[in-house]
């Protein structure tokens, strides 16, 4: 890790920049494959499968007896871990149902909001380096307390054209009505436009590459919707000489294993801390199985030491993490301020991890500072606010006058005759 210290305000935009590709660089190779599978369908997300991930599916639906296989392939061991976190998972997403929100706006004018659930969505679950069956809790399971009748799951295939076990056996308990054997920019196409194999959706959910972030970003041009800009993982850790090392070492490797593009930062008024914790990462690297990932994204990340908690929390607020670590004899100070994260992690006990898996929150969290205007993966992104009125006689009379002067005003006749004809009515 790249060593700052006291690095000048004009100078944040640049050190906090993502290690990602520009748009440009990859949006032409996103639009030629949308085009493909919106005229070929399913021979051209066969192509695409071939050529990216190197094995043929001609049919492409996970079958029940795939998906009991799978289940007898997965240990019982990580089957009750899985379970352990659904149970929290569930309970933290069950917890977030609202009732109807009822008011008279006026004498005899009736307003309320009733939440409906989308009918149709689309899981995208990473395969790649990581097959993220983690993330198939984190999305199945708030759609399934949403109620979404349909909940497609499309995961790319390893060489043998199969998912990994643990995401089918995490899928099969999650209530996903049909999963797909597809990955990347295709999957995605597929879900927008709809094949014989992959039902079209109304919104697509999961993190992915830069390539599945585009397609998603893409996907809103043809109407679909998306839970937000999710891309390559990052993490922020702001921490004194109140914090573990190896703990934060360890939090730091833990995102850094997640791809090569990851990025990882530390903040700390401590100088001290920041060369112990290089210490411990040089330290716990070389033991990890995913060495040569952690290095390149330790290469693109950056120990930064400013003076003061104001000045860190304001560099903090600038960068908009994805996961943020607060691990300092203020906690409370980062708690009541920060402004832009999409999760935070409070305390030397508390790891990133148990985000990730399995203390009940979700992991699908807005990356690249999008935190600053999107909200992680929760159960209102399964469902839809619908307003309601009902105004009788007398609320028509009460608020009639205040509408037809206001339609006037807008140069929208039609708008006043409407109110005009009814209380005519009323006379």
């Amino acid at each position: 890790m790249k060593t700052i210290l006291n690095p000048q305000k004009k100078d944040w935009s640049k050190i906090l920049q993502r290690p990602t590709k520009t748009v440009d660089d990859i949006e032409k190779t996103v639009n030629q494959i949308f085009d493909d599978v919106k005229r070929n369908g399913d021979k051209s997300v066969n192509k695409y499968t071939k050529l990216f991930d190197g094995v043929s599916t001609e049919n492409s639906l996970v079958s029940k007896e795939e998906i009991d296989e799978a289940i007898s392939l997965v240990s019982e061991e990580l089957k009750q871990a899985i379970i352990v976190a659904q149970k929290n998972i569930t309970a933290f997403h069950l917890a977030q149902k609202t009732e109807k929100v009822f008011i008279e706006t006026a004498k005899g004018v009736e307003c309320w909001q009733e939440k409906r659930p989308i009918q149709k969505v689309g899981l995208y679950i990473p395969g790649g380096t990581a097959p993220l069956f983690s993330t198939v809790l984190m999305l199945a399971i708030p759609a399934q307390i949403a109620g979404c009748k349909e909940i497609v799951l499309c995961s790319p295939p390893n060489k043998e054209g199969k998912i990994h076990p643990a995401i089918l056996f995490a899928a099969n308990l999650c209530g996903v009505t049909k999963i797909i054997k597809v990955g990347g920019i295709q999957a995605v196409a597929g879900l927008t436009f709809g094949t014989k194999n992959i039902p079209q959706v109304y919104k697509v959910f999961g993190p992915g590459n830069q390539f599945v972030t585009v397609a998603k970003q893409l996907a809103t041009k043809y109407g679909v919707a998306i839970d937000m800009p999710a891309g390559p993982s990052e993490l922020l850790i702001v921490a004194d000489d109140s914090a573990n090392a190896s703990f934060v070492a360890s939090d730091l490797l833990s995102q850094a294993e997640h791809g090569a593009d990851s990025q990882v930062i530390l903040v700390s008024t401590s100088k001290k801390l920041i060369e112990d914790v290089e210490i411990e990462i040089n330290k716990q690297i070389l033991d990890l199985p995913r060495v040569e990932i952690a290095q390149k994204a330790i290469a693109n990340s950056k120990s930064i030491f400013v003076e003061t908690n104001e000045i860190a929390l304001e560099l903090i607020n600038e960068y908009g993490p994805e996961h943020f670590i607060v691990c300092t004899n203020n906690n409370d100070f980062y708690i009541d301020n920060i402004e832009n994260a999409g999760s935070v992690f409070i305390g030397n006990y508390t790891p990133e991890s148990a985000g990730d898996y399995a203390s009940g929150t979700n992991h699908t969290l807005p990356t690249n500072g999008f935190s600053k205007a999107y909200s992680g993966v929760n159960l209102d992104s399964f469902m839809k606010s619908i307003t309601f009125q009902k105004i009788s006689k007398e609320g028509i009379q009460n608020i009639g006058e205040s509408i037809e002067i206001m339609a006037a005003a807008e140069g929208l006749q039609a708008h006043k005759n409407a109110v005009t004809l009814r209380l005519n009515d009323l006379k």
